[in-house]
């Protein structure tokens, strides 16, 4: 009796094991599928808004495009690449960023810098397209996620017409809104300690040294950017209604700082792909 018992106690036992193995499994299954797809939904934003941005603000006029980092920026230069090719427009292009760099190097596009110019000033380029980590309502823009803020400013600042394209996950209505990783700032390395006390007296929040973390993203230590500096995270506090243009004249004048990722009054209009595959498109003109 005992031994019938045992058998029973151990089949059930494995039928309940089974069961729970497959509800995980469908768990897992559905988990992965949901992200795949909220994936897919953000990558076609940024395509479609990439896209939508080269079609509307280039054509045979334009001659010189300052091109951005990031992921976004990925989709523009390969609709730039197609157009390029399909009605032989004559473009040079100024990366912001080795990364850039090497994309334009990859579709064959014409490969510029600003001193490649006799007379670098405002207006020199005539479009510069950027993605950007978050956006507000007055087309206030936080970069430098990827650590090209200084050099993504100032061909931002030499173009006539500095356009911001992005998913739908990057416009709001105030910084802070959806991105939580602060505002970078870059700094000289021997001076980032004393930026950093002096931004948190100044202001809520921390400043953060922004450092490698994770196998394969490189040496251990602080990120160092393509000028050799340090960059810091400022975490500010959300809440409160900031003015950025005054926070932005206050931290500049910190000795040791840099640039901020902070960028004001220079874009003219941003392209946001939606998650219906519509495309919104906010003008400061």
């Amino acid at each position: 009796m005992i031994f019938f018992l045992s058998k029973f106690v151990k089949l059930f036992s494995n039928i309940e094991l089974k069961i729970i193995s497959k509800n995980s499994q469908k768990y897992l299954s559905d988990k992965m599928s949901s992200q795949t797809s909220d994936f897919n939904l953000i990558e076609k934003g940024k395509q479609n808004s990439a896209q939508r941005a080269v079609d509307e603000n280039i054509d045979h006029t334009t001659k010189i495009i300052g091109i951005g980092s990031g992921s976004t920026i990925v989709y523009a230069v390969e609709r730039l690449a197609q157009r390029v090719n399909q009605e032989n427009l004559d473009i040079y292009c100024i990366p912001s960023s080795f990364q850039a760099k090497q994309l334009l190097t990859k579709y064959n596009l014409k490969i510029a810098d600003l001193e490649t110019f006799t007379s670098v000033m405002i207006g020199i380029i005539d479009v510069t397209i950027d993605g950007a980590d978050e956006v507000d309502k007055d087309l206030t823009c936080i970069k430098g996620g990827g650590g090209c803020h200084l050099q993504e400013k100032l061909i931002a600042f030499c173009a006539k017409k500095f356009i911001v394209i992005a998913d739908f996950r990057k416009n709001s209505t105030k910084l802070g809104q959806n991105w939580s990783k602060g505002i970078p700032i870059e700094v000289l390395p021997s001076a980032y300690r004393l930026v950093q006390d002096r931004i948190q007296k100044l202001y809520e929040g921390s400043a953060v040294l922004r450092e490698f973390s994770g196998p394969g993203r490189g040496k251990a230590g602080p990120v160092i950017t393509d000028n050799g500096n340090f960059i810091l995270d400022w975490i500010f506090n959300s809440n409160e209604d900031n003015d950025w243009k005054s926070i932005n004249q206050e931290i500049k004048l910190i000795p040791g700082v840099i640039e901020t990722g902070l960028f004001i009054g220079l874009a003219k209009m941003a392209y946001f792909g939606n998650s219906d595959g519509t495309v919104t498109k906010i003008s400061s003109e």
